[in-house]
Parts: C-alpha cells; structure tokens; sequence
C-alpha cells in the first residue's frame, strides 16, 4: 500500500518547518506533511542568529525567514559597555509560517490537530485517523530527560509601540546592569523600528519557574529607565531554552522511542551556552533533504548520529556552564560574561557559533579569573567525580 506521505513532520515548529521549507525548495517531488497542535505553524516566536552562525548557501535559502537585520550589536555590563560590530538576524513564527503556506500544498498542513501517537512511519491523529509515511520525524520540543543535565534560559518580551523613537541603532543583546535575581539576569531588546521594539526580561537559572507579572513589571519599569513611554503592547512571548551543563547523548537517544527520527530541540539540538537552535535546526534541514534515501532507517541514522556528533563536540561549552552555574555564586554570573566580554569580537562570534579554536579557549581560560580558581576547579573535578 502507498503511503498517504513521503515524511511527515509531528510538529510545526523551528526545527520541522526548515526541514519542510528545504525539501520544497531542492526536493519538491518528496510528499511533505506538517502536523501541528497549535492554530498555527511555527507557535509565537522570535527566533534569531548571529553574523557567523551559518554558511553564506544557509544564509541564501533562509533569507525570506528574516524579517529584521542589523549589521551590530551591543552589550551592557556595569563596568564597560560595547558595540560588536557583527551582523545580526531575527525571524519570526509568522514569517515561517508564511513561508510554508507558500511553499506547501494546503492539503499538508494541519493545524490545532494533536498527535495521539506516533511510530517510525506512522501518525494516530486525536480523531483517530491513522497516517502513514516512509518515515515520521518528531520535532515536538523537549520531552523530560534523565539523560541530559540542563539549566535554563528564561524570559518574558513584550513587542511595544513607544510614544517616541528609541534612538536604538541596533539589538542590546544583554543589558546586565539591572539589579540581579534568579541566577544572571538581563535584558534583550531587539529594534524593529524607531517606535517599535521587543523588551524581553531574561535570565540563567538553576530552575524553570517563571512569576509573569514581576517580568511585565520589570519590563515596564527598565522602559521607564530607559527615558522610553510604552504606547501598547502589541505582542507578548515568553519561553524557556535549555542550557546544557552534562550528560549522556546516547542515553537521551535511548529514552526515545526507538526508530523514531527527532530533530531540534527534542534531539538536543540548540547552543549550550547561548539556548539558540536556529543554526543548529538549518544544518539539520540541510542534512536531511541531502539524504539519497529518506526511509525512516536512514533518515534516524542520519540525524542520531549528528545529533551525538554535535553534542559531543562542545564539551567544553559545557564545562564553561558548570563555571556559571555550579561554581559561580551571587553576582558572579554576571562578571563571568562580562569579562568574557572583553575578547574581540570575533572570538565572541564563535563562541556563539560554537566553532572556536584552541587559540580562542587559551584565552578565555587566561587573565584575571572571575571567580577563585580553587572553589572553580574544585567544582569542576566534583562534577566529574560524582556527576548529576
């Protein structure tokens, strides 16, 4: 019997919507499904990326995505304020969104239909009706894991309209002199236009309880500090992103349900230091529409292995996050990122990449510790020793 689909994808998110959007635009024969739980594709989101975090051919194929540009960027500690003059991008669930109503045939996107269960090449859909598929990739989030030891970046944006011009020329991708609470906090402003601009309300935690109204006061009152009158709140988004601190890729895989591909962050797939999974799910859809063969075997094999090859590579992005959140104590947090702050702006580029060099690590690992040595390395061998 022929399948209804070639793939279909259980979640209309980041990491399945660029799989999707790739196959249409290299593969347009591969019948492409999208079932999504939400009204809409690609949720409520701001997602963004850095100058050097992908390839100029990735660039190209997600142009449509982004709906803002800049070509800087600045940061703000309490003891020295910089601009990094390196490109920086944000696209948004509507935009995807828009990109896969253009580019699929209506038919395959389903919204607000949740999926009661799934196999490697099968969907049972809450009605009951079954689907089936030469393989299902399951890009639904992050489900629990004992495998993976996590922290967390959390936050709440507000997207404002001001009663004046911001004066902004570019995003403020940490502004850490606001008083410190729940671990690092910051706050990230995005310039969407000179009286319209994203507030968000940020923090590195050791947990995942957030408390809405205090962030929607925090934000009004840094609007005040800023010389700034909010208009109207024209959107509001909140989320909380992983941030890796240990674990077992191959256990985490093993947690799964066996033979079923996952992509993005439900295969693990985001920066540990910064939460971003942007980059991370476009090399993913890359990946995927180059395979010769799209049946679910080597569609899991594929993306399992560099899902482990991924993580396995950025040990040390780990180890930087032991240093802030296990070894770090009170405002600490804070003077760790901006000493790490004075590096060039292109160690900082690929740090956010993921891709530095040992020249880079002898570097942030030298100079004025911002912690004690003793209490850090003390910390780091415990880790080692005892784990979780």
């Amino acid at each position: 019997m022929t399948p209804d689909f070639d793939i279909i994808l259980a979640g209309g998110g980041l990491a399945n919507g660029l799989i999707a959007l790739r196959l249409a635009q290299t593969r347009p024969d591969v019948r492409v499904s999208i079932i999504e739980s939400g009204p809409v594709l690609g949720g409520n989101h701001t997602w963004s990326s850095f100058g050097l975090d992908i390839n100029d051919e990735q660039r190209r194929w997600t142009h449509e995505l982004f709906a803002y540009r800049w070509d800087n960027y600045s940061v703000r500690f309490p003891r020295q304020s910089r601009r990094l003059d390196v490109g920086y991008g944000s696209t948004t669930s509507e935009k995807l969104a828009a990109a896969l109503h253009a580019a699929m045939p209506a038919g395959h996107i389903m919204t607000s239909m949740p999926v009661a269960a799934l196999d490697a090449t099968s969907v049972t859909l809450a009605d009951q009706r079954v689907l089936t598929a030469g393989v299902v990739i399951d890009g639904r989030g992050q489900a629990p894991t004992k495998a993976l030891d996590l922290r967390w970046q959390k936050f709440l944006g507000q997207e404002v309209e001001l009663a004046q011009d911001h004066g902004l020329d570019g995003p403020i991708i940490m502004d850490a002199t606001v008083p410190q609470s729940d671990g690092y906090r910051f706050v990230y402003t995005l310039p969407f236009g000179p009286r319209h601009v994203l507030i968000e309300d940020t923090y590195f935690s050791d947990g995942k309880d957030m408390a809405p109204e205090l962030l929607r006061q925090h934000i009004a009152d840094y609007a005040v500090s800023q010389g700034w009158t909010i208009r109207r709140i024209v959107r509001e988004e909140a989320g909380i992103l992983p941030m890796g601190i240990g674990g077992d890729i191959k256990a985490f895989w093993d947690e799964g349900q066996p033979g079923v591909p996952r992509v993005g962050l439900a295969a693990g797939m985001f920066n540990p230091v910064t939460g971003y999974s942007f980059p991370d799910a476009v090399r993913m859809a890359d990946l995927v529409a180059s395979l010769p063969s799209l049946d679910a075997a080597s569609v899991y094999a594929a993306v399992r292995t560099e899902s482990e090859r991924v993580w396995n590579g950025r040990g040390i992005y780990r180890v930087l996050n032991r240093m802030l959140f296990l070894a770090a104590q009170d405002e600490e947090r804070r003077t760790i990122l901006e000493r790490f702050y004075e590096h060039p702006d292109a160690l900082v580029g690929r740090l956010y990449a993921a891709d530095n060099n040992i020249g880079d690590w002898l570097k942030v690992f030298s100079g004025r510790p911002p912690i004690p040595p003793m209490r850090a390395l003390g910390t780091l061998l415990n880790y080692m020793v005892r784990g979780r």
